[in-house]
């Protein structure tokens, strides 16, 4: 009997041979994914099991008609402010019908083919918005390190952080005291782990290393701190919309929530998509049919009452380290994640809250990727350093739709310089054995969707001959698209010729 599969050209071919890969790396993938999902929950203001019914879907159902084969679907960081937001403004009611139309929104946009658009949002903006979600997470979970509850917004996140500090007293410890104890205990072990762990144990993730640690000692010396609350049963956590929920869909405020989780969600997963194809050599990502696939997981995440998803950069690139082949392993670890809630929920209990905290404390700090905003500067000027600067600060002091939309905006800037010449003509054309792509006009991100086919559909094994010389402009954002072009092309070992001027072929990383 053939479990695993093949993915070749899309189509899914039963295959015993990778199965023990797959399966290995299902394990990993499971092990990396409970506290993340446990601790999104906790930063979005639900019970942690909502986190886990999102994981058991993103595994399952989403791993089943994904787009990109390895990529790991799930909660992710990058909406838990908004998130969190909607809980405390609207209430936990009003999720699921959020969450059912944005997934309707989504799977439109894959049927209508518009996944390409979402790889035209310059990384100065996606960037951007990642540090400033890394932020808010520090920030409010900050918090959570004491045993208390987050503030409502960032900045008073940021202004009450020094009063927690000076509010410790280790001459009379109470819960406070340990449970910052336990969050030091989780972050020192996660770093140490990520530093100092044998070569053999490589893939046995420092989140969860950490959390263990956290747990025993808890355990071992009593201590009296919150701890992870679940149901019973996986199947009590779930929580349908309520009856008449149809007329939410005609309150404005709903619809704008919804618009604002599908563009982010949907930007967030091609881009982790994108990343995800340059760590391994296998299938492309179908941008359009995996849009449609998280469309359908966040249908049904709002029919459960539990958060949106997104595809995940975390889980994923653990997934391709460790090992897996197909889209079998993201399915086995979504069947691990349901296994392990409904046999072993009063596992989950014996967790201090602080110690998921700590994780999402480390999280979000690596979210603010100061390295990205260098290397924007390096390689293309002041403007896309702005670009990222001004989404950060807008997320942190406004909210998350307000940032990206300024960003956005700001991107648009770059186009004047070329209002005059937009167009971008992309002549293709095979030329003996090489694949012959000509570019003529300026190549923007207005044009990026056109010029991203015409790349996706070279030949994997094809010489390329692409001649820039008739290139008046680039921006940032499609010269990182190519620069990854030529990078992904470059480690599959195949030729491409590139001509034009010298300084257009620099402009492009080549």
């Amino acid at each position: 009997m053939k479990h695993a599969t093949v993915e070749r050209a899309g189509v899914s071919i039963p295959s015993l041979k990778f199965f023990g890969r797959d399966f290995t790396a299902s394990i990993v993938v499971f092990l990396v994914a409970m506290p993340l999902c446990m601790g999104i929950a906790v930063a979005s203001g639900v019970a942690p099991e909502k986190g886990l019914i999102t994981g058991i879907i993103g595994g399952i159902v989403v791993g089943a008609l994904a787009g990109s084969p390895l990529q790991v679907s799930g909660p992710a960081a990058g909406l838990a402010v908004i998130v969190f937001e909607l809980v405390r403004d609207k209430g936990l009611s009003a999720l699921g019908p959020i969450l059912i139309l944005a997934g309707a929104i989504q799977v439109v946009a894959g049927i209508f083919k518009l996944g390409g658009w979402f790889r035209a949002i310059s990384p100065a903006v996606v960037h951007g918005m990642l540090a400033g979600i890394g932020v808010l997470i520090v920030v409010g979970q900050f918090h959570v390190l004491f045993d208390e509850k987050p503030f409502s917004s960032g900045p008073e996140n940021l202004a009450e952080m020094p009063g927690r500090l000076l509010g410790l007293s280790f001459g009379n410890i109470q819960a406070t005291e340990l449970a910052f104890v336990l969050a030091l205990v989780t972050i020192g072990t996660m770093l140490a782990w990520e530093k100092f762990r044998p070569a053999a144990l490589k893939l046995v993730p420092p989140a969860l290393v950490g959390v263990v640690t956290a747990t025993v000692v808890s355990a071992l010396f009593g201590f009296d701190v919150a701890k992870v609350a679940v149901p019973a049963s996986i199947i009590g956590a779930i929580t349908p919309p309520e009856a008449g929920f149809l007329s939410r869909f005609l309150d404005p405020s709903i619809i704008a929530a919804a618009l604002a989780i599908a563009f982010i969600a949907s930007a967030e997963t091609l881009l982790s998509a994108a990343a995800v194809d340059k760590m391994h050599d296998g299938v492309r990502t179908d941008y359009n049919k995996e849009l449609r696939a998280q469309g359908v997981g966040n249908l049904l995440c709002g029919f459960a009452g539990s958060l949106p998803m997104t595809g995940v950069i975390v889980r994923s690139s653990a997934n391709v380290q460790a090992g897996a082949i197909t889209r079998a392993s993201a399915m086995m670890h979504g069947v691990w994640i349901l296994g392990f809630v409904a046999l072993l929920p009063w596992l989950l209990r014996t967790i201090p809250m602080a110690a998921l905290g700590a994780v999402l404390v480390v999280t979000g700090w690596r979210l603010v990727s100061v390295k990205h905003a260098q290397h924007l500067y390096r390689d293309y000027g002041l403007m896309p350093v702005a670009i990222w600067a001004a989404t950060l600060f807008m997320v942190v002091a406004t909210d998350l739709l307000t940032g990206v939309l300024v960003g956005i905006g700001l991107t648009v800037l770059e186009l004047i310089p070329n209002l005059r010449r937009l167009r971008l003509k992309v002549f293709e054309q095979r030329d003996g054995e090489a694949h012959a792509i000509s570019l003529d006009g300026a190549a923007t991100f207005v044009t990026l969707p056109k010029l991203s086919a015409t790349l996706d559909r070279v030949p994997s094994g094809a010489p390329v001959r692409l001649d820039v010389s008739k290139l008046d402009a680039v921006d940032h954002t499609t010269a990182e698209l190519l620069r990854d072009w030529f990078q992904r092309r470059k480690a599959a070992g195949t030729p491409v010729e590139l001509r034009g001027q010298r300084g257009r072929i620099a402009t492009l990383g080549a």
